[in-house]
Parts: C-alpha cells; structure tokens; sequence
C-alpha cells in the first residue's frame, strides 16, 4: 500500500423520533422520623407533564417562525416520516404556551431597546381569525422596532392608527426613522424625539415614475444622484468605517449632492402633474426633506430604513404560509415568539440554543432575572 486517496462529501442523517425514558431511583430512610420515601425531582421542562421532549416544542417553533412551515404542515410531516400523528391543535397549545412564557422576555428587550438613542420601525398587515358570524379574517398590524445591529421587537396591533406606536415610544427621547407613515408624525414619542424619515422610501416613488415612462430623463438623473448618496455611505462600509469617520466623509460628500437632488425635484415638481408618479414622488421628498437630511446631524443615523424592512421579510414569507392568526388573543403571544426568533437572527444567534436554555423555569424567574437572559445579554456570554 502506497497511501490513500481522500475524498469528502456533505452528508445527512433523517431525524430520528425516540421514547426518552427517565428512570428516577426510590428510596426510603427506616430512622428517618416520617418513614418517607424520597427521590430526585424530574428536570426542569417547558411544559410540565407534556408527552414531547423540550427539543420537539423547540423544533415546532423554529419550524413555524424560523421556517415558516404552518403547524398542519409540520404535523402531516410527523405522521409521514415518523408515524406518530399530533394534531395541530395540540402543536399550537405548545406554541401558544411559549408565547405566553415569552411575554416578560420581550417587556425587557422592549425596556433595553427605549434605553438606547435609536429605534427604526416599521409595519406590516397580519389577518386575525374572527370568531363571528360573518367568518371573514381581520386586517390587524404587526408593528416593529428595533436598532440596526441589535434586537427588535414587535408589537401586535388590530389597528393601524398612532395608538401603537405612541403606547411603545411615549416616553423615547433618541432618534426614530421610519417612512412617511402618518402615524409616526404627530403625537409619538418624548418631547426631544428626532423624527428622521429613510432614503429608499425616497427613491422608491421616482424608479416606479420611470417604470411607467422609460424616457423620463428628470427622474432618472434624481435616481442617479440618490444613487451617489447610497454610495458614501456603501465605501464607509467597505473601509470598514466608524461611525465618525462615516459622519466625516457624509459631510464631505454628501451637502453638494443633497443641494443637486432638492434642486433637480423642485424643478422637476413645477412639470409634471402632482397626481402622477413623478408628481406624487417630488410632493413626498419634498414634504420630508428635513427628516431626511438630519443625518448630516447624528452619525449613527442610516441613510434608510432597509435594516427594518429585511426584519419584514420572514412575516411576509410566513404570512403566505400560515395564512392567519387564530385569534385577536393569540396576536401578542405570536408576536413575542416573533421578536425573540429575529432578534436571534439579528444577532446572530443560534436560536434552538437560546431557547433550550432559557425556556425550562422561564416562568419562575424574577424580573430581575429575565432581564439578564434577553437576546442582546444572552449573546456576549455565548460567542463562539
């Protein structure tokens, strides 16, 4: 023999269902004064006394929220693969118990993230399920708020009205951005609040004008000046930039482009009709020009609310999936198990992990306690 020859490939094991059994040795003290007999107490468990391991519940969850995979789906590949037939409604008892158990989780990562200077937020639509006679699903709104590069939250809503928004953000004093949403103008926030609003709800309206006239050469030169602006901001990424030598080079480059887009839109404004595309476009920017050009003023700011956005995208794919929520009772509880799931994404956690250690004994923690066990406090005690 000369050697070997090595090669590797990537490989699967199926996952394999198993009857856990835990044996707990009896034992009994004759001089002992109550002649009792004692043992060691069962594991801590997510649900006490259910017939499925901590892993299953942990899977279900992923597999809805991480994975957006419904529950009837998840249950049909139980009985497909495996043999073993739990029904959905069973499967959202489980899910529904971990967004109760969540609840004090989220009220301290909604405290930690008010604490900070900078929140964007965002809202997407979410049918309810109505118990009525009229059986037709409810509009509600999942409304988010989070800061680039840490947690998020959301906050379930029936409504889309300021009454969510200035619930969460009455007494935040930082930065907010969001898009032009009238909602988040008037009434929200803390008397020093800056309202800053987000490029790419800026250029969004001027690329859907040229979608419908190519040969719009007004909106094309604005879209290529917004362009320009995006991109100071894509080298201070690529040079791996602070937030001050950002702030640095935005104030270098960015003034004689703002002072190119605002003139290019007054002029395209005084041309076009304010009911059309570019019209609509040019009243937006317009009406928003000083919440969009107050980062020049706090180097943290980002140039668009994208960060937020991206944090929609899981709700949207698993939106088309499940379809509704059950109930109007079962929004928060869906939308802790959502704030929890992302901000692990965010941060870059593994999210199974997180929820196998701090779930078991959730419920008899301190206020104190679960304040030390949040996503953003849980992630420096675990890197790899």
């Amino acid at each position: 023999m000369i050697g070997y020859e090595i090669s590797e490939v990537l490989d699967v094991k199926p996952a394999e269902y198993f009857v856990q059994v835990i044996k707990r040795e009896k034992r009994a003290c004759k001089t002992c004064e109550e002649q009792g007999v004692a043992m060691a107490p069962l594991p801590v468990r997510i649900i006490p006394k259910s017939l499925v391991s901590d892993r299953i519940i942990i899977d279900t969850i992923v597999g809805k929220y991480a994975n957006h995979s419904p529950l009837y789906r998840q249950s049909v590949i139980f009985l497909r693969d495996a043999g073993i037939d739990i029904s959905r409604a069973t499967m959202c008892g489980w899910v529904m118990t971990v967004g109760e158990m969540l609840a004090p989780v989220v009220g301290a990562m909604r405290r930690e993230l008010l604490g900070g200077s900078y929140i964007q937020a965002d809202e997407t639509t979410v049918d309810v399920q109505m118990h009525d006679r009229r059986g037709k699903n409810h509009q509600a709104y999942l409304w988010q708020y989070g800061t680039p590069g840490g947690a998020t939250i959301f906050d379930f809503r029936m409504g889309r009205g300021r009454e969510g928004p200035a619930s969460i953000l009455a007494k935040f004093d930082g930065i907010l951005q969001t898009d032009g949403f009238i909602s988040y103008v008037s009434g929200v926030g803390g008397p020093k609040m800056v309202h800053a609003a987000c490029w790419s709800h800026s250029r969004r309206p001027f690329v859907d004008a040229i979608k419908l006239n190519k040969l719009d050469a007004d909106s094309i030169r604005i879209v290529e000046l917004m362009d320009k602006l995006f991109a100071i901001d894509a080298r201070a990424r690529d040079d791996k930039m602070d937030h001050s030598a950002r702030h640095a080079l935005r104030q270098q480059d960015a003034p004689p482009l703002l002072e190119k887009i605002h003139a290019q839109i007054l002029e395209l404004s005084k041309k076009v009709l304010p009911k059309s595309a570019a019209g609509e476009a040019c009243t937006y920017t317009i009406k928003l020009w000083k919440k969009l050009t107050c980062f020049l003023d706090y180097p943290e700011l980002e140039l668009s609310n994208n960060i937020a956005e991206n944090s929609m995208r899981g709700v949207a794919l698993g939106r088309k999936n499940w379809i509704h929520i059950g109930s109007q009772q079962a929004g928060p509880r869906v939308a802790a198990i959502l704030s929890v799931v992302e901000s692990c994404r965010r941060l870059r956690i593994p999210v199974r992990e997180y929820l196998n250690e701090i779930l078991p004994g959730l419920a008899n923690r301190s206020i104190q306690e679960v304040g030390d066990i949040t996503p953003a406090k849980w992630a420096p005690r675990h890197s790899r």
